[in-house]
C-alpha cells in the first residue's frame, strides 16, 4: 500500500538546514508561531535542537488570552528552554474585519484576516528583534492549498515543507513530543469547531497516501488501488492540487527581460 514513510535521518537533515540558514542569515535568532498544536510544537523542538534555545522565540497569538492551547504551548516552550510570549490579537482582528466589512457569516474571510494578522505580528517581532520567521506548514497543506496566502504561509523558512502530515506525526512521536500534543485534533484555529480534516473532507492518513501517488505520477486508477481510496476521491484530490498551483508559486510576471524572476532567473 502507498504510505509516506518517516526516516529518522530526516531529523538530521532539518537540523543541519536550520543551523546553516540561521547562521548564514546573520540574524540574532528565530521566531515561530506556537499554537499548542502538533506542527508548531515539532518545529519549536527542531529549532531548539538546531540552535541555542535562548535564540528561539515561540509567539502565541490567541484571540483571547489564557486558553488551553496557549497553556500547552507555554508549557512545551518551558520544557524546551526557549523564550515564549503571548500577544492577544482578537481586538485587532475584530477592528480590521469591521473596517473591511467582513460579515460574521463569512468564516473563510474572517479566518484569512486572522491568519494575516498573525503574519504581521511574526514579521514585526522579527524586524524589531532581528529574527527569522520560521513557518510550521507541511507538505499536505502545501499540496492542497490548505493555507492562507500571505498569512500562515508567510515565513522565511519552512522546515516541515517536504513532510506529509503523517510523517510529521511520526517525527514528533520519534522525538518524544507530549502525548497530549500528539493526539490533538489538527486545526488551524481560525473559527470555533474548525478541523483540518473536516475542511479537507478526508482523513490525513488517506489524503497522504493519495498525495504520494500523485507525487509519484501514478495513474488515478493505480493510486485508488494502492492507496485504498475510491477513484472518485483520488480525482477530487487531483483537482484540488491542480486548483492551488497559484498558491505555491511566486506571483506570475510577464516575460520581458533576458532573465525573469520566477521563470528563468535561477538563484
Amino acid at each position: 500500500m502507498l504510505r509516506p514513510k518517516f526516516h529518522a535521518g530526516d531529523v538530521d537533515v532539518i537540523l543541519s538546514f536550520l543551523r546553516h540558514h540561521v547562521k548564514e542569515s546573520g540574524r540574532k535568532g528565530v521566531v515561530l508561531g506556537m499554537s499548542g498544536g502538533l506542527d508548531s510544537s515539532l518545529v519549536a523542538k527542531l529549532c531548539a535542537d538546531a540552535i541555542p534555545p535562548a535564540k528561539v522565540l515561540g509567539l502565541a497569538l490567541p484571540e483571547k488570552p489564557g486558553g488551553e492551547d496557549e497553556r500547552d504551548a507555554r508549557g512545551w516552550a518551558k520544557r524546551l528552554g526557549i523564550r515564549f510570549r503571548a500577544l492577544e490579537i482578537g481586538p485587532v482582528v475584530d477592528r480590521l474585519a469591521a473596517q473591511l466589512r467582513v460579515p460574521r457569516s463569512d468564516r473563510v474571510g474572517l479566518g484569512n484576516v486572522k491568519a494575516r494578522v498573525r503574519m504581521i505580528a511574526w514579521y514585526q517581532v522579527a524586524h524589531a528583534e532581528e529574527r527569522l520567521v520560521i513557518g510550521c506548514g507541511n507538505k499536505s497543506e502545501i499540496a492542497t492549498g490548505y493555507f492562507t496566502l500571505f498569512g500562515d504561509a508567510g515565513c522565511d523558512f519552512l522546515p516541515l515543507g517536504d513532510l506529509y502530515k503523517t510523517q510529521v506525526r511520526e517525527m514528533a512521536r520519534h522525538l518524544g513530543l507530549p502525548r497530549k500534543i500528539l493526539e490533538k485534533v489538527p486545526t488551524a484555529g481560525l473559527w470555533r469547531g474548525q478541523t483540518d480534516e473536516g475542511e479537507l473532507g478526508i482523513a490525513y492518513d488517506e489524503l497522504d497516501r493519495v498525495l504520494l501517488g500523485i507525487e509519484l505520477q501514478l495513474r488515478p486508477e493505480e493510486i485508488a488501488e494502492r492507496a485504498d481510496v475510491p477513484a472518485a476521491e483520488v480525482r477530487r484530490i487531483e483537482r484540488l492540487v491542480a486548483a492551488n498551483v497559484h498558491k505555491r508559486k511566486t506571483p506570475l510576471i510577464p516575460k520581458l527581460g533576458i532573465r525573469t524572476f520566477g521563470l528563468d532567473w535561477r538563484e
